[in-house]
């Protein structure tokens, strides 16, 4: 549960986050998409997936939407860093697979290892990224814990390194 304290919040859309671009796959049920053999390819090499194009859907690459997604993080990031030092926190709302695939970069694991990463609907994941490395802080919780954003604005506006021993929490 997050900590509640009065603060401004600015919304914005930002499309470098959107979902991924499944061209002729879009709006089909699941069920009838894991029958193709394309769907064995996303579950163990998606780095190597470009999904069909489609007369009425844009379509990409997994590795496309992975670059995508990660630079506008990254980007964002960037700009509330400027604005409001390196405590700043700020809040991205996503789909699954791009969430993934952004924690993925942010664990330096390959993309044919993301389906490995659990995201859940209405999970949160932070990440923080510094100068030298991101640091994955939390992923896929679903409540079980408190978050403090004080604490975690404090120390991403301190700590560079990762924390010896793992870190004694906050």
């Amino acid at each position: 549960m997050l900590r509640h304290q009065e603060f401004q919040v600015e919304t914005r859309t930002v499309e470098g986050i959107g979902e991924a671009k499944y061209g002729a796959w879009t709006g089909r049920p699941l069920k009838e998409l894991s029958k193709e053999s394309l769907w064995k390819d996303v579950q163990s090499a998606p780095s190597t997936v470009t999904y069909p194009p489609s007369d009425d859907f844009e379509n990409e690459s997994m590795s496309a939407m992975q670059q995508r997604a990660v630079a506008a993080i990254k980007s964002a990031d960037a700009e509330v860093e400027k604005a409001a030092g390196p405590g700043g926190v700020w809040l991205a709302v996503s789909h699954g697979d791009v969430i993934k695939a952004i924690l993925a970069e942010a664990v330096g694991t390959n993309l044919d290892d993301f389906q490995r990463i659990v995201v859940d609907p209405a999970s949160v994941s932070i990440i923080r990224y510094t100068s030298d490395r991101s640091y994955v802080v939390r992923m896929n919780d679903t409540g079980s814990d408190e978050i403090d954003l004080q604490g975690l604005s404090k120390a991403a506006s301190t700590e560079q390194d990762a924390a010896v021993g793992g870190g004694a929490g906050h």
